[in-house]
């Protein structure tokens, strides 16, 4: 089958297409720069267009995962411009593109966020929760609405509202792998906030599920089944390398390093239900950290 992916230079993109690769679909890249094309590549502009939309013709399912970067970094006002347009404006050229195929996809799976139900840690959030009303969670719901086009083009859709997903090779894991080995790792704050995380194969197996069960569409919460909290993160990864855990980092810290928002953010968070997808058949090969860990364990990290 063919295959469309935005965002295949990224974490979980390459992994993405790694995978489906592996199981021989035909894969057809969006890049936004023309140099680091490929036979599989189509040259797209998030902010503009797709000139030349023949490639996307016939293809089965759409897989949408390209926007800047949530965590890297404050949130200055440009780089929150550059979060909300590559998400907002990116997903509705996407989607506005694909309502205008001959052939259009069966099924547009695109990326979404936690961030969209903001700061509540005392309950576990389903897909009929509200949103937020910080400005992430503002984005999320823009950028949830922005696939309008391929909605209403009958193209099914599915937002995937993913927690911090994890793999030592990169993402949020592999920044703390370092001060973890050093013995420097610590508790975020008082610990006692919701981690809500996935593992990478995790979240490559979900996409290609989704992507082939007709029965859902809409919001999908996407994390472990089983809660953590910050400070059970931060013992199970101590525990997995042989080093202590003692030195937490004072919120303060977080917010001079972070900024007020993202720091709120990072100190913040929810507990999320995943009750839809467990429902519809899914089975996640890590449930939890123990189980985790002890896969990375067995690679050495």
């Amino acid at each position: 089958m063919k295959v469309i992916v935005t965002g295949s230079a990224g974490f979980i993109g390459s992994a993405l297409v790694e995978s489906l690769q592996m199981d021989d679909h035909q894969v057809v890249r969006l890049v936004r720069e023309e140099r680091a094309g490929g036979a599989d590549a189509v040259f797209w502009n998030p902010l503009s267009g797709i000139p030349d939309t023949s490639a996307l013709e016939g293809a089965g399912a759409v897989f949408h995962l390209a926007g800047e970067n949530i965590v890297g970094g404050r949130w200055t006002a440009e780089k929150k411009h550059r979060i909300r347009n590559s998400r907002v404006i990116g997903t509705r050229t996407l989607a506005a593109a694909l309502s205008e195929l001959e052939s259009r996809p069966e099924v547009m799976v695109c990326a979404s966020a936690v961030g969209i139900y903001g700061v509540n840690p005392d309950v576990a959030v389903t897909e009929d929760s509200p949103s937020g009303e910080d400005w992430l969670a503002q984005v999320c719901v823009e950028w949830e609405s922005a696939t309008a086009p391929a909605v209403d083009a009958d193209i099914r859709t599915v937002f995937m509202r993913m927690g911090i997903v994890l793999h030592p090779s990169g993402g949020m894991l592999k920044r703390v792998l370092l001060p973890f080995r050093l013995g420097l790792g610590g508790r975020l704050g008082q610990g006692t906030q919701p981690m809500t995380w996935i593992t990478l194969r995790d979240t490559v197996s979900a996409f290609r599920f989704v992507s082939e069960t007709d029965s859902l569409s809409g919001p999908v919460n996407l994390c472990a089944p089983e809660n953590s909290t910050n400070i059970e993160f931060t013992v199970a990864l101590g525990k997995s390398l042989g080093r202590p855990t003692v030195l937490p980092v004072p919120p303060l810290a977080i917010k001079l390093i972070f900024g007020t928002e993202l720091a709120s953010f990072i100190l913040g968070g929810v507990f999320m239900d995943v009750g839809k997808l467990l429902d519809s058949g899914f089975t996640f090969q890590d449930p939890n950290l123990s189980q985790a860990f002890r896969c990375w364990a067995k690679n050495k990290f």
